[in-house]
């Protein structure tokens, strides 16, 4: 089995390379960017609060980011059965201590982390972009430099935490799609 955690600042191109390493690896795709617009979106009492954070380019509390995520992983047990994508998860070190402790219960933990690297005023310009191709309300100049200081003060500390446990693979994640991928698919195949 095999347990990826795609690490990266908001616009760093998780989404992206998720994309690319469910097919040649067999793996399931967790977003829980996805999973919440998804809520938002439908008006669920989870989508309305997520809402709230999300706007204020606040991280959505780690109790509640944990339970929809076990809840996900339970419903789609058959899916996951060669591994998963966790793609924006954990933000937090207490939602990877929590990720280690629910993967145990369920399988073996995480394989690798895949660390996207990006300099920050190309992260900006990319959501800004993405912004207006997507019209996403978190993608305005004002919520991303919120998230992006969200990011360096609450994300940014699980490099050395996945650095210490050895799982940690820093990729380049400026120039095309495919050199990038190509890049984190010689880490993954080096785990493996």
């Amino acid at each position: 089995m095999l347990n990826i955690v795609i690490f990266g600042a908001p616009g760093s191109g998780k989404g992206t390379q998720s994309d690319n390493l469910i097919k040649p690896y067999g793996l399931f795709h967790i977003s829980t960017g996805d999973v919440l617009r998804d809520h938002i979106k439908r008006g669920t009492e989870l989508g309305t609060t997520a809402k709230a954070y999300i706007d204020k380019g606040q991280l959505i509390p780690d109790e509640l980011m944990i339970g929809i995520l076990a809840s996900v992983l339970d419903d789609n047990a058959d899916k996951a059965s060669k591994g998963v994508i966790f793609d924006g998860f954990p933000r937090t070190i207490a939602q990877a201590e929590a990720l280690e402790k629910m993967l145990k219960e369920r399988n073996p933990g995480v394989s690798a982390v895949v660390g996207l690297e990006v300099p920050e005023d190309e992260l900006v310009e990319r959501l800004i972009k993405r912004g207006k191709e997507s019209g996403r309300s978190d993608d305005n100049l004002e919520t991303i430099k919120g998230r992006l200081q969200v990011y360096h003060s609450q994300t940014s500390p699980l490099q050395d935490f996945y650095k210490q446990k050895g799982l940690y693979k820093a990729i380049k994640g400026t120039g095309s799609i495919d050199g990038i991928f190509a890049d984190i698919k010689a880490a993954v195949d080096a785990v493996l």
